[in-house]
């Protein structure tokens, strides 16, 4: 390890030696006119464009109110390092607050190559002797890995193959997911990653976020001190009490937070070291995973009420105090009680985000309005039927009726009129309002009551049914059959995360509606021959939304979200759908176009802050899409001084 005498300054601060001196004297001349003149409005104008032609010359002809190409996300200030960039030929200096070198070097994940190291690298940082002699490409280690990892018969073993490279060599990782990603995709998230946080406890090997539990109540903003890193963009949250369809899991939902940032950057290019995950662990109610010897968790019933409420609190302000107003806090797989509570009580203070309620709102709408185009007509000409009554159900429904409103002009009270609700006593209707939970008020209607899904099928007659319940199998055979008596192509979406919780599968919407099924899930399916046709059905996944939703509130600089920008976020990635998709009856375009995607969602995203007078990164790029991608996490490896 050779040491240089540099002081602790890293771009991850978001500024450099030479923004610290004209911070300085910028202040100090400030200080200056104000203390010793009083100026009038006209002297003051004419001494600023003066100053500006002044400097001007000096800024290589740049102007303050250009967008500087040297300006980066992350603070605005020369990427002296080049890791915010997106190409690849610049030279770097693998350093934190030192610069690293030999042993110390090959286990840094940020710096790691391998065997990648080229002759000239492993002669200046000291590596010689500490690798074997070859020098391959990351291609080629690639090519590798994958071997590797296809030959695992286990999901399970696939996930740890992927979080053991996560931790030694970062670029190498995000370059399978890139490249690999529909591939990848299931095995680095839903449904591998639920198995995985069901046995996090005996799987645990490293740290790969931070643990805030009642034990650090009082000090939240010390523990987030302790992160290395100082210049968080994106931070994803969760308190294991609902992981995907599992139930409570309590500290061991630390793999959704990896998983969901791991996408973010793969995804929606923001650079790894702008990410955080945290659980919040204020114990649990899995009985089985507190007598289990192996869990890392608080051995203690779940915290509620003051207490709990209490420690998100001082958690949210600890977060804005450390990171800033721009940080993006996304709330994951809390239980419905806390997530409404939460949203609503920080959605207009803090830059929030509920991924399963908004998320998937987004995602869904996106293919509902793509579906318009197999089964016609505009959103107000369908009837919409929803099993489940969740966050996420009416989530889904509140920013259908926003739409829909949007597109008819009508009050948002008439277009929910359209959007019926199922729960597990029956339908939503108006007699049981009183004893309804305050976010299903909202989709009681008057209609006699109807106890199961069968029987609302049945009545209502929807044209889109959209399964959101956690309960897998609910959509029965007499239920698909129900749905294709009324409509010529009905649009089935099962929704419900991991596989074995889903309403039903692809196979059973195709057989049972004769082929005539518009089908999407939540997690993956593979195609299906029906009849001599092979049908490809679509994947309602979040990854498509939230990647390119994020970024484009990072590059935009946004301190608050609105729902017009969940909207904007839906139509971006509605129309991304090719005829070529439609002929294979999908709803969503593949997963291979990600980062396309997420570009144009993000450019959209982005956009819309800018009209609601919500983005404070000024001047407004002039092509954002271009922007968005400019900006994006590229894993190919830097070469090094």
């Amino acid at each position: 390890m050779t040491s240089f005498n540099i002081p602790p300054i890293t771009q991850r601060q978001g500024f450099s030696i030479k923004s610290r001196i004209c911070g300085f004297f910028g202040t100090s001349k400030r200080k200056i006119l104000q203390s010793h003149r009083v100026v009038t409005a006209e002297q003051e104008q004419e001494e600023q464009e003066d100053m500006e032609s002044i400097l001007k010359p000096l800024r290589d002809g740049e102007s303050v109110l250009d967008l500087s190409p040297r300006s980066t996300v992350s603070g605005g200030v020369e990427d002296v390092y080049g890791e915010d960039r997106a190409t690849e030929d610049q030279l770097v200096t693998p350093w934190t607050f030192s610069v690293a070198s030999g042993y110390s070097l090959l286990r840094d994940p940020q710096y790691n190559k391998g065997l990648a190291f080229t002759e000239k690298e492993r002669d200046a940082h000291y590596l010689c002797g500490l690798l074997p002699p070859t020098v391959i490409t990351q291609q080629l280690q690639e090519k590798k890995l994958m071997k590797s990892i296809r030959e695992y018969q286990v999901p399970l073993q696939k996930y740890m193959a992927m979080m053991d490279l996560q931790e030694r060599n970062e670029r190498l990782f995000y370059k399978l997911l890139i490249d690999n990603v529909e591939e990848l995709l299931p095995v680095v998230y839903t449904p591998t990653v639920g198995e995985a946080c069901q046995k996090y406890g005996s799987i645990f090997r490293r740290p790969q976020g931070l643990y805030i539990s009642l034990k650090e109540k009082g000090k939240i903003l010390e523990v987030l001190k302790n992160w290395p890193e100082r210049s968080i963009q994106v931070i994803v949250v969760t308190d294991g009490e609902r992981i995907l369809g599992l139930g409570d899991l309590g500290c061991q939902g630390m793999g959704i937070p990896v998983g969901k940032l791991a996408l973010y950057t793969a995804l929606g290019g923001v650079r790894p070291s702008a990410c955080l995950p945290v659980t919040i662990d204020v114990g649990t109610n899995n009985e089985k995973l507190l007598n289990d010897e192996f869990y890392i968790g608080l051995r203690q019933k779940r915290a509620t009420g003051k207490e709990y409420y209490d420690l998100l609190h001082e958690f949210m302000c600890a977060v804005k105090q450390n990171y800033g107003e721009k940080v993006l806090v996304q709330f994951e797989d809390f239980a419905n009680h806390n997530a409404f509570e939460l949203l609503a009580k920080y959605g207009t203070t803090h830059l929030v985000f509920n991924d399963d309620i908004q998320g998937t709102a987004s995602v869904v709408l996106a293919g509902v309005v793509a579906a318009l185009k197999l089964v016609g007509g505009i959103l107000a000409d369908h009837t919409f039927l929803f099993l489940g009554a969740g966050e996420a159900g009416t989530g889904i429904a509140e920013l259908i009726a926003l739409e829909m409103s949007k597109q008819t002009k009508a009050p948002i009270e008439e277009s929910r009129k359209k959007i019926w609700l199922v729960d597990s006593k029956g339908l939503i209707v108006s007699s049981r309002k009183n004893s309804l939970q305050h976010f299903k008020k909202p989709w009681a209607h008057d209609h006699e009551p109807l106890n199961n899904l069968l029987d609302a099928v049945k009545v209502i007659k929807p044209t889109v049914l959209i399964g959101s319940s956690g309960v897998g199998r609910t959509f029965t055979k007499e239920v698909v059959q129900a749905m294709t008596a009324n409509n010529e192509k009905p649009l089935i979406m099962a929704l419900s995360n991991p596989t074995s919780q889903s309403e039903c599968t692809a196979e059973e919407a195709y057989q049972w509606s004769e082929g005539r099924a518009i089908f999407a899930s939540g997690s993956p399916f593979d195609p299906v021959e029906y009849k001599g046709k092979v049908y490809v059905p679509g994947q309602a996944n979040n990854a498509y939304i939230f990647p390119g939703f994020g970024l484009g509130l990072v590059i935009s600089g946004t301190i608050r979200v609105h729902d017009d920008m969940l909207l904007a976020a839906s139509e971006a990635l509605a129309k991304q759908v090719t005829d070529e998709n439609y002929n294979k009856g999908l709803i969503y375009p593949p997963f291979t176009d990600i980062r396309k995607i997420s570009a144009n969602i993000a450019a959209n995203v982005a956009a819309k802050a800018y009209e609601l007078g919500l983005a404070t990164r000024l001047p407004r790029p002039a092509d954002l899409v271009k922007y968005a991608e400019s900006c994006m996490y590229s894993p190919v490896y830097r070469n090094y001084r």
